[in-house]
């Protein structure tokens, strides 16, 4: 006979699986919400659950600034390979309650736990200064949240999260992947994709911009131009 499966598992879903970005869009909400499901049937289990938004990774230079003869110039500068566009974790409690830092760092259960891969050769200080940097900075521009203690569970088998998509978020692929922890050992896991897109003109920009990269730049200086001589134009008639 089969012996029945004796970890969790989960069953995750998302408010929205594709978020349509227009002109005017100020972000939305996205609930992640789900189930633990024992099969066992024991109910009620002393669980923990971590969930981790991330948007798609992209290359970026940082540089740093520095004061020079009072003015503001270009420093040193680090790249890195992947960087999530965006990132988000809610959990049920701190995570320094559920996992140590070794599980934290393997799955990422934080904006201090992110793999940034930088590139080049750098030593330790200059890179742990820089990745502080690059977090600090999406931070600042609402790109990198944590919420310790947004995830609530009912009856030790329903969870749910609410999670903020501001209005400058990259287009893509996005993941969302959630996490059932218990005496610290994360024991199921399962992921949700989302696709944020533009529609609309903002749509037809992108491909315009990506597609036919010279003629959308000769364009767009071309309508620069007239659109300065037609103030020019106007404003010397009055």
């Amino acid at each position: 006979m089969l012996s029945g499966q004796r970890d969790p598992v989960l069953v995750p879903e998302v408010s929205q699986h594709d978020v349509q970005v227009r002109q005017g869009f100020t972000g939305t909400e996205l609930l992640l919400f789900g189930a633990v499901l024992d099969p066992a049937g024991r109910a009620g289990q002393d669980y923990d659950i971590v969930v981790v938004l991330k948007g798609p990774s992209e290359p970026i230079r940082l540089r740093e600034k520095e004061r020079f003869a009072g003015v503001w110039v270009n420093a040193e500068s680090n790249d890195f390979r992947s960087v999530p566009s965006y990132f988000a974790v809610a959990s049920s409690r701190p995570i320094d309650d559920i996992v140590d830092a070794k599980t934290a760092a393997i799955y990422e259960f934080g904006t201090g736990y992110i793999q940034l891969s930088p590139s080049g050769s750098i030593n330790p200080e200059e890179q742990q200064r820089f990745s502080l940097g690059l977090v600090d900075l999406k931070r600042r521009q609402g790109l990198y949240k944590e919420d310790f203690g947004g995830v609530q569970i009912s009856e030790g088998v329903l969870y749910q999260a609410r999670i903020s998509l501001p209005s400058n978020v990259t287009t893509g692929t996005y993941s969302a992947e959630t996490f059932a922890v218990t005496r610290g050992r994360v024991i199921a896991s399962a992921v949700s994709e989302v696709e944020v897109r533009k529609v609309g003109f903002e749509r037809f920009v992108e491909l315009s911009a990506n597609q036919y990269g010279l003629l959308y730049g000769f364009v767009a200086v071309m309508l620069s131009v007239l659109m300065g001589w037609g103030a020019g134009r106007l404003f010397a008639r009055l």
